[in-house]
C-alpha cells in the first residue's frame, strides 16, 4: 500500500487560530480549526511502499549428475566456500575403467577408419588402372573430338557475330549448324564409350571399390560411436564430482560418506544448498494504484523488522505482469535487489519494508498539503493572509508526499497560507 514520507523539510508554524462554522448542508455544527502556515523551501521525497520477506538472489541445489557410492564430503553447513571448489564426490573406480575401455575403443575406430580409406584408395586405383588399359586409347579420341568440335562451335559462332553482309550471315549460319550437329555427334560416341559394358576384370574392380566405400561408411560410424561412449563416459565422471558454481556459503548438507546415491532419472537428490549471502533481495507487494509509478532502477530505502536502525539502500530490479489478489485488493509484486553489508546478521526470510523513491524534489517551495483548494474550474488555488485579510490565489502544483505539496508557480517564500481542518463535532458526553 502506499505510504507518504517526507525525508527533510524544514516547516515554520507561525500562528493558530480556531473559529466555530456551521455546516453549509444544514446538519450538525462543526469545529473547524484554522492553522497558518509560512511557505518555506525543503526537500520532499514521495514514496511508494511494500512489505515481504528476504530472499537470496543466488542460489543452488548441487545434485549429482550420476548415482553411486559417497566417496568424500569436503564441505559442512555454514562453511564458506570458493567458486570451482570440490564439494563432494561418488566412487568413480568403475567410471575410471569404463573411461580407460572407451578410450581403447576409440583408438580401435580411428586404426579401423584409417585402414577403410587406404582399402578404398587402393581399390579406386586399381579400377582406374584397369579402365584405362581397356578403354583409354578410344576414350581419349573421343574427348578430344568433343573438343574439337567445342573450338569449332565457338570459332562459327564468333564469326557470325561479325558477319556484316547477307551471303556471309547464310555460309556462317550454316557452319554454326554444321558445328553443333558435330559436336552432338562426338558427344554422342564419347558417351557410347563411356557407358559401354565393362570387361569382367573392370567389373570386379568396380566392387571392390563399392566394398571399400561400405566398410568405410561402417568404420566411421563406429568411429563416431566409440567417440560418443567416451564423452558420455568422460561427462559421468566429471557429474561424480560436485564444486561450486560460485562464492559462497554452505547452508545446508544432506548426505553422509558412505551413502547410496541413486542415478537421477527423474528427480536429483540434493547433496548441498549453496547460497551467496553477499546480495539479496526483497520482494514486496505494491497496491495496483501504486504501481504505475513504479520503475525498474528506482531508489529503495529498505527496513528489516529485526534491523529497524539500519535502513539499506537498493533498486528495482523487476515489476509483474501479473496481479495476484489479497482479499479485495489488487497487488503486484515488485523486487528489490540490494548488497549485504557485513557481519550485519541479515537471514533469508527476515520481514521487511521498502520504501521505493518514485520522485524527488530539492529546495523547493512547500505548504502543507491541507492549505491546497481548488475553483469553480477545478484549478488549484490556496488562501493567504494579506495584511490581516485573506485572498484566493491560484497556484501551480508539483508532487506531494500526502502531508506536504511542492508549489511550483504562485506563491513567493515566507508568504503565509490558510491550512484548515475540520472535524464533526461530538453529539454526546464523554472524551474529547
Amino acid at each position: 500500500m502506499k505510504s507518504w514520507r517526507i525525508m527533510t523539510i524544514f516547516l515554520l508554524c507561525l500562528g493558530l487560530a480556531s473559529v466555530t462554522a456551521c455546516n453549509p448542508l444544514g446538519g450538525s455544527e462543526q469545529e473547524a480549526t484554522e492553522q497558518l502556515a509560512e511557505v518555506v523551501r525543503g526537500d520532499l521525497t514521495v514514496t511508494v511502499s511494500g512489505s515481504g520477506n528476504l530472499e537470496v538472489s543466488n542460489e543452488a541445489m548441487l545434485a549429482f549428475g550420476v548415482g553411486g557410492r559417497v566417496d568424500k564430503v569436503y564441505i559442512e553447513e555454514g562453511g564458506k566456500v570458493s567458486k570451482g571448489e570440490v564439494l563432494a564426490k561418488l566412487e568413480t573406480d568403475s567410471l575410471e575403467l569404463a573411461l580407460t575401455e572407451a578410450q581403447v575403443a576409440q583408438t580401435q575406430a580411428e586404426v579401423a577408419v584409417t585402414q577403410a580409406q587406404v582399402t578404398l584408395q587402393t581399390a579406386e586405383y586399381e579400377l582406374e588402372t584397369a579402365q584405362d588399359l581397356y578403354a583409354q586409347p578410344e576414350i581419349h579420341t573421343a574427348r578430344a573430338a568433343v573438343s574439337d568440335a567445342q573450338s569449332y562451335l565457338e570459332y562459327a559462332k564468333q564469326i557470325l557475330a561479325q558477319a556484316l553482309t547477307t551471303h556471309d550471315i547464310k555460309v556462317w549460319t550454316n557452319e554454326v549448324a554444321y558445328a553443333e550437329e558435330t559436336l552432338r555427334a562426338a558427344e554422342v560416341s564419347l558417351n557410347e564409350m563411356l557407358s559401354a559394358p565393362d570387361t569382367e576384370e573392370v567389373a570386379i574392380k568396380r566392387l571392390q571399390v563399392e566394398l571399400a566405400k561400405q566398410s568405410l561408411e561402417l568404420a566411421e560410424q563406429s568411429l563416431e560411436l566409440a567417440e560418443q561412449s567416451l564423452e558420455t563416459t568422460r561427462k559421468q565422471l566429471d557429474e561424480a564430482t560436485i564444486t561450486a558454481p560460485f562464492d559462497g556459503i554452505i547452508a545446508s548438507v544432506y548426505v553422509e560418506e558412505g551413502d547410496v546415491i541413486s542415478p537421477p532419472t527423474m528427480a536429483p537428490q540434493i547433496v548441498a544448498h549453496l547460497i551467496d549471502p553477499s546480495s539479496m533481495e526483497l520482494n514486496v507487494e505494491v497496491d495496483e494504484i501504486d504501481v504505475i509509478e513504479v520503475k525498474p532502477g528506482q531508489r529503495a530505502i529498505i527496513e528489516v523488522d529485526a534491523l529497524p536502525t539500519l535502513p539499506i539502500e537498493g533498486k528495482v530490479s523487476f515489476i509483474s505482469l501479473t496481479p495476484k489478489e489479497e482479499g479485495s485488493v489488487i497487488v503486484y509484486d515488485v523486487k528489490i535487489d540490494f548488497n549485504v553489508p557485513e557481519g550485519i546478521g541479515l537471514r533469508a526470510g527476515m520481514s521487511a519494508t521498502a520504501d521505493i523513491i518514485i520522485a524527488e524534489r530539492n529546495n523547493v517551495l512547500l505548504v502543507p498539503d491541507r492549505a491546497i483548494k481548488q475553483d469553480s474550474q477545478g484549478n488549484p488555488i490556496v488562501e493567504i493572509m494579506v495584511n490581516g485579510q485573506i485572498e484566493e490565489r491560484g497556484v501551480d502544483i508539483g508532487v506531494s508526499d500526502g502531508f506536504q505539496t511542492e508549489i511550483v508557480d504562485g506563491l513567493e517564500e515566507g508568504e503565509v497560507v490558510i491550512e484548515r481542518r475540520a472535524k464533526p463535532k461530538s453529539s454526546g458526553s464523554g472524551l474529547f
